[in-house]
């Protein structure tokens, strides 16, 4: 089963993402800030991660740029943010991030992109 570890300050958008990746059979775990998902990469390994941008301690630039310079496991990683700038998107991508989406995202629309990330269906 593939592992996904969800990176919001927001727990009804952990909630809402949680339920939607639980219900297509993807194990779920979920980090409040860049700092505990960090940690929780140290302990674990991850298939793919889900992070937010603004939160507090470490945002999820900072924790992008920690974990592509870190010797953790690289996998694929999908910024979902309400920040709708194009310099946002482009800050995501220099960061590390895989693909990056606007909030809210619809169930069948995150499920399409994390299957394609997690290479499990063509693009």
């Amino acid at each position: 089963m593939k592992r996904i570890l969800i990176i919001d300050d927001a727990a009804t958008v952990r909630l809402y993402h949680r339920r939607i990746l639980e219900t297509a059979n993807f194990a779920v775990e979920e980090a409040m800030n860049g700092i505990e998902a960090l940690e929780k990469s140290l302990q674990s390994s991850f298939d793919l991660y889900l992070v937010d941008i603004n939160m507090p301690k470490l945002d999820g630039y900072g924790f992008l740029r920690e974990l592509r310079g870190s010797d953790l496991p690289q996998v694929p990683a999908i910024m979902i943010s309400t920040e709708a700038q194009p310099a946002d998107e482009q800050r995501a991508y220099a960061a590390g991030a895989n693909l990056y989406v606007i909030k809210p995202v619809k169930p069948d629309q995150l499920l399409a992109q994390v299957r394609v990330l997690l290479g499990e269906v063509a693009q």
